[in-house]
Protein backbone atom coordinates (compact mmCIF):
# COMPACT_ATOMS: atom_id res chain seq x y z
CA UNK A 1 0.00 0.00 0.00
CA UNK A 2 2.79 2.46 0.78
CA UNK A 3 4.49 1.97 -2.41
CA UNK A 4 0.74 2.80 -4.24
CA UNK A 5 0.71 6.02 -2.39
CA UNK A 6 4.43 6.99 -3.19
CA UNK A 7 3.39 6.31 -6.76
CA UNK A 8 0.31 8.21 -6.80
CA UNK A 9 1.95 11.29 -4.86
CA UNK A 10 4.78 11.37 -7.19
CA UNK A 11 2.31 11.78 -10.23
CA UNK A 12 0.26 14.19 -8.31
CA UNK A 13 3.65 15.69 -7.83
CA UNK A 14 4.18 16.19 -11.87
CA UNK A 15 0.90 16.96 -12.29
CA UNK A 16 0.77 19.83 -9.58
CA UNK A 17 4.22 21.09 -10.90
CA UNK A 18 3.10 22.00 -14.71
CA UNK A 19 0.15 24.02 -13.40
CA UNK A 20 2.05 25.62 -10.68
CA UNK A 21 4.33 27.05 -13.71
CA UNK A 22 1.38 27.93 -15.82
CA UNK A 23 -0.08 29.98 -12.99
CA UNK A 24 3.01 31.28 -12.11
CA UNK A 25 3.77 32.41 -15.72
CA UNK A 26 0.58 33.73 -16.14
CA UNK A 27 1.37 36.13 -13.03
CA UNK A 28 4.50 36.90 -15.20
CA UNK A 29 2.60 37.84 -18.31
CA UNK A 30 -0.02 39.89 -16.69
CA UNK A 31 3.20 42.48 -15.72
CA UNK A 32 5.29 42.45 -18.17
CA UNK A 33 2.88 41.37 -21.45
CA UNK A 34 6.15 41.20 -23.71
CA UNK A 35 6.89 37.85 -22.49
CA UNK A 36 3.74 36.52 -24.70
CA UNK A 37 5.99 37.76 -27.65
CA UNK A 38 9.21 36.22 -26.00
CA UNK A 39 7.40 32.80 -25.18
CA UNK A 40 4.34 32.40 -27.45
CA UNK A 41 5.29 30.20 -31.12
CA UNK A 42 4.76 32.93 -34.04
CA UNK A 43 5.05 30.06 -37.16
CA UNK A 44 7.44 33.03 -39.10
CA UNK A 45 9.30 33.75 -36.19
CA UNK A 46 10.50 30.06 -34.69
CA UNK A 47 13.87 30.29 -36.27
CA UNK A 48 14.42 33.24 -34.38
CA UNK A 49 12.94 31.85 -31.61
CA UNK A 50 12.76 27.79 -31.33
CA UNK A 51 11.77 27.60 -27.51
CA UNK A 52 8.63 29.02 -28.28
CA UNK A 53 7.46 24.96 -29.77
CA UNK A 54 7.46 24.36 -25.59
CA UNK A 55 7.42 27.75 -23.78
CA UNK A 56 3.88 28.81 -25.36
CA UNK A 57 2.45 25.39 -23.86
CA UNK A 58 3.07 27.60 -20.16
CA UNK A 59 1.61 30.79 -21.45
CA UNK A 60 -2.00 31.74 -21.32
CA UNK A 61 -4.07 34.93 -22.78
CA UNK A 62 -6.98 34.91 -20.16
CA UNK A 63 -7.74 34.04 -17.01
CA UNK A 64 -10.52 32.06 -18.41
CA UNK A 65 -7.95 30.27 -20.60
CA UNK A 66 -5.70 29.12 -17.83
CA UNK A 67 -8.42 27.61 -15.81
CA UNK A 68 -10.27 25.93 -18.58
CA UNK A 69 -6.58 24.42 -19.50
CA UNK A 70 -5.69 23.76 -16.19
CA UNK A 71 -8.66 22.01 -14.71
CA UNK A 72 -8.63 19.93 -17.32
CA UNK A 73 -5.30 18.98 -17.38
CA UNK A 74 -5.94 18.15 -13.52
CA UNK A 75 -8.50 15.68 -14.29
CA UNK A 76 -7.11 14.18 -17.10
CA UNK A 77 -3.76 14.32 -16.19
CA UNK A 78 -4.67 12.74 -12.64
CA UNK A 79 -6.74 10.09 -13.73
CA UNK A 80 -4.24 8.95 -16.47
CA UNK A 81 -1.19 8.90 -15.03
CA UNK A 82 -2.52 6.79 -12.38
CA UNK A 83 -2.81 4.48 -15.41
CA UNK A 84 0.34 5.06 -17.45
CA UNK A 85 2.69 6.54 -14.88
CA UNK A 86 4.71 9.51 -14.85
CA UNK A 87 6.80 9.33 -17.25
CA UNK A 88 4.65 8.32 -19.79
CA UNK A 89 2.24 10.79 -18.68
CA UNK A 90 5.19 13.28 -19.88
CA UNK A 91 5.67 11.99 -22.84
CA UNK A 92 2.11 12.23 -23.81
CA UNK A 93 1.61 15.70 -22.36
CA UNK A 94 5.49 17.24 -24.21
CA UNK A 95 5.09 15.44 -27.29
CA UNK A 96 1.60 16.06 -28.01
CA UNK A 97 2.05 19.61 -27.06
CA UNK A 98 4.86 19.90 -29.31
CA UNK A 99 3.24 17.71 -32.44
CA UNK A 100 0.61 20.05 -32.18
CA UNK A 101 2.52 23.18 -32.67
CA UNK A 102 3.93 21.90 -35.56
CA UNK A 103 0.65 21.03 -36.99
CA UNK A 104 0.07 25.16 -36.09
CA UNK A 105 3.05 25.84 -37.64
CA UNK A 106 2.09 24.03 -40.53
CA UNK A 107 -1.61 25.10 -41.11
CA UNK A 108 -2.41 28.23 -38.87
CA UNK A 109 -1.65 31.75 -39.97
CA UNK A 110 2.08 32.51 -40.10
CA UNK A 111 2.59 35.91 -37.94
CA UNK A 112 -0.06 35.12 -35.41
CA UNK A 113 1.05 33.92 -31.97
CA UNK A 114 -0.46 30.73 -30.54
CA UNK A 115 -0.43 30.17 -26.72
CA UNK A 116 -1.66 27.52 -24.53
CA UNK A 117 -1.45 24.37 -23.03
CA UNK A 118 -4.55 23.56 -25.07
CA UNK A 119 -2.33 20.94 -27.56
CA UNK A 120 -0.93 18.84 -24.53
CA UNK A 121 -4.22 18.92 -22.97
CA UNK A 122 -6.02 17.40 -25.96
CA UNK A 123 -3.38 14.87 -26.16
CA UNK A 124 -4.23 13.69 -22.87
CA UNK A 125 -7.65 13.59 -23.84
CA UNK A 126 -6.92 11.97 -26.79
CA UNK A 127 -5.03 9.05 -24.69
CA UNK A 128 -7.71 9.06 -22.27
CA UNK A 129 -9.94 8.41 -24.60
CA UNK A 130 -8.68 5.79 -26.49
CA UNK A 131 -7.93 3.71 -22.93
CA UNK A 132 -11.03 4.48 -21.29
CA UNK A 133 -13.54 5.46 -24.03
CA UNK A 134 -16.68 4.65 -22.14
CA UNK A 135 -15.82 6.56 -18.60
CA UNK A 136 -18.72 8.72 -17.61
CA UNK A 137 -17.64 12.26 -17.29
CA UNK A 138 -19.71 15.37 -16.73
CA UNK A 139 -19.71 18.48 -18.86
CA UNK A 140 -21.01 21.61 -17.80
CA UNK A 141 -23.80 22.77 -18.28
CA UNK A 142 -24.89 18.96 -19.73
CA UNK A 143 -26.95 17.82 -16.50
CA UNK A 144 -25.70 13.96 -16.89
CA UNK A 145 -23.05 12.32 -17.44
CA UNK A 146 -21.32 11.27 -21.07
CA UNK A 147 -19.25 9.43 -21.82
CA UNK A 148 -15.50 10.51 -22.28
CA UNK A 149 -14.97 10.03 -26.13
CA UNK A 150 -18.32 11.91 -26.75
CA UNK A 151 -16.78 14.60 -24.20
CA UNK A 152 -13.18 14.82 -26.13
CA UNK A 153 -14.37 14.91 -29.32
CA UNK A 154 -17.24 16.83 -29.02
CA UNK A 155 -15.26 19.44 -27.35
CA UNK A 156 -12.84 19.27 -29.99
CA UNK A 157 -15.60 20.11 -32.51
CA UNK A 158 -17.02 22.86 -30.39
CA UNK A 159 -14.06 24.68 -29.40
CA UNK A 160 -12.69 24.46 -33.16
CA UNK A 161 -15.45 27.39 -34.50
CA UNK A 162 -14.42 30.11 -31.41
CA UNK A 163 -12.55 32.86 -32.91
CA UNK A 164 -8.81 32.75 -32.23
CA UNK A 165 -8.56 29.43 -31.23
CA UNK A 166 -5.75 27.47 -32.38
CA UNK A 167 -7.74 24.52 -33.54
CA UNK A 168 -4.26 23.27 -35.50
CA UNK A 169 -2.53 22.85 -31.98
CA UNK A 170 -5.44 21.31 -30.67
CA UNK A 171 -5.84 18.62 -33.53
CA UNK A 172 -2.31 17.55 -33.39
CA UNK A 173 -2.60 16.90 -30.06
CA UNK A 174 -5.57 15.17 -30.14
CA UNK A 175 -4.40 12.78 -32.98
CA UNK A 176 -1.15 12.28 -30.71
CA UNK A 177 -3.15 10.98 -28.08
CA UNK A 178 -5.16 9.15 -29.95
CA UNK A 179 -1.86 7.04 -31.30
CA UNK A 180 -0.50 7.11 -27.88
CA UNK A 181 -3.53 5.93 -25.69
CA UNK A 182 -3.82 3.14 -28.15
CA UNK A 183 -0.32 1.50 -27.98
CA UNK A 184 -0.70 2.46 -24.31
CA UNK A 185 -3.75 0.41 -23.92
CA UNK A 186 -2.03 -2.73 -26.24
CA UNK A 187 0.72 -2.19 -23.54
CA UNK A 188 -1.03 -2.39 -20.50
CA UNK A 189 -3.49 -5.82 -21.81
CA UNK A 190 -0.01 -7.55 -22.09
CA UNK A 191 1.07 -6.32 -18.80
CA UNK A 192 -2.57 -7.14 -17.33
Amino acid sequence: MMGLRRYQGFELTILLGIIIVNILLFIATAIETNLILILGLQPAGFLERPWTIVTNLFIHGSLWHLIANMVTLYFFGTYLSTLIGGRNFLIVYFVGGILGNAVYMLLGPPFSIAIGASGAVFALGGALTVMRPNLRVFILPIPAPIPLWAAVIGGFVIISFFPLVAWQAHLGGLVLGLIAGYFLRRRQRYIL
